[in-house]
């Protein structure tokens, strides 16, 4: 019997893992900003459990998080922050200590630099002594980035065609084959292909944890965009109308509930970015929201969250920031389940 399963985001946690912005990369222009806002993540998870800070040397962490009891800082170095995709992915199972599985990062396809990022795992293996309460499974053959799978924790994996597919992920293996490998590796009952709903100013081919996100309850969260306007209305409409026909592995309906699409927010260049809620982080107590001085969207997006995560705290963090950069608050992060520290 196999006892591994993929856990969803709202089980249990021992810590967070957030890889710190560092003045020498894209975030050199707003590194200020930038840090202000890595503080406030930080310590708002801190008040519900461990922090893990992945901090280059050349960053300048405040004393504040340093001597904060439930913050872990270790120097490491790498080439840039997006903890969701450079980060182990953990399987749980009855009785077997956590395991971290450790995938290949290419840089969302070799579109970037990434050759420090796909060595920061093993890295951590060894520094933080891992190996007493984990196992490790080695997957560098295989490119997988957390926010392209989505699980809920009942043995469906969410994950989108158009990131798995893209160029330079698992070429030239056929959709059916990546499929199977995911099912293997995740210890998946089955593998659920979404095909719309690409943000525009998304350079990851189009995550999962941008658009859909799973709650309890066989419940789906997804961003719904009503601007008829929009250049991204009709793909979004594609994305609901597939979203109605999904079944649970019991053959009933998901219960939908929709996010709001912010309204469009451009870089200095002109270039819309991916400001999504969809990106949000479950923690133990609490869900961070992503916010982007938006009230009434900001507001109906934290009600509907609350709806999905009843009994949580709803916390607000201005992801304005983060976008730049065209993430948000989940890419920045990577829980790791009970037992892993």
């Amino acid at each position: 019997m196999d006892m591994y399963r993929l856990p969803a985001e709202w089980e249990p946690q021992s810590a967070v893992q957030l890889t710190w912005p560092t003045p020498l990369s894209d975030w050199r222009d707003n590194i200020r900003e930038i840090n202000a806002t890595y503080v406030e993540m930080a310590t708002a998870i801190a008040r519900y459990e461990k922090v893990l800070i992945v901090a280059s040397a050349m960053c300048s962490i405040p004393t504040s998080l340093r001597r904060n009891k439930n913050v872990r800082m270790v120097r490491e170095e790498y080439n840039d922050t997006w903890a969701r995709d450079h980060a182990f992915i953990s399987l749980v199972g009855d009785g077997e200590k956590p395991r971290l599985l450790n995938f290949k990062f290419n840089g969302w396809g070799m579109k970037f630099n990434y050759h420090l990022d796909n060595a920061l795992n093993l890295s951590l293996w060894q520094d933080l002594g891992l190996k007493k309460n984990c196992s490790l499974g080695l997957n560098s053959d295989f490119v997988l980035e957390g926010g392209s799978i989505e699980s809920d924790g009942c043995g469906t994996v969410f994950t989108t065609s158009q990131c798995l597919l893209a160029p330079n992920r698992n070429q030239p293996l056929t959709q059916k084959q990546i499929e199977i490998q995911l099912m293997l590796r995740l210890h998946a009952r089955r593998i659920v292909w979404l095909d719309h709903g690409n943000l525009l100013g998304d350079d990851t081919d189009g995550h999962i944890d941008t658009i859909v996100r799973t709650a309890p309850d066989d419940t789906l969260l997804y961003i719904r965009c009503n601007n008829k306007r929009d250049p991204q209305h009709d793909d979004f409409q594609r994305l609901e109308k597939q979203l109605e026909e999904l079944r649970t592995l019991d053959g009933k309906p998901y219960r939908l509930l929709p996010l709001p699409m912010p309204r469009a927010l451009y870089d200095d260049d002109g270039e819309r970015m991916p400001a999504t809620y969809a990106n949000f982080l479950v923690i133990n107590g609490a869900v961070l929201v992503p916010t982007y001085n938006q009230t009434d969207n900001d507001q109906a997006a934290m009600r509907t969250i609350a709806t999905a995560f009843p009994g949580r705290d709803i916390i607000g963090i201005d992801a304005r920031q983060i976008i730049r950069q065209h993430g948000s608050i989940h890419c920045c992060t990577m829980q790791y389940p009970a037992g892993v520290f």
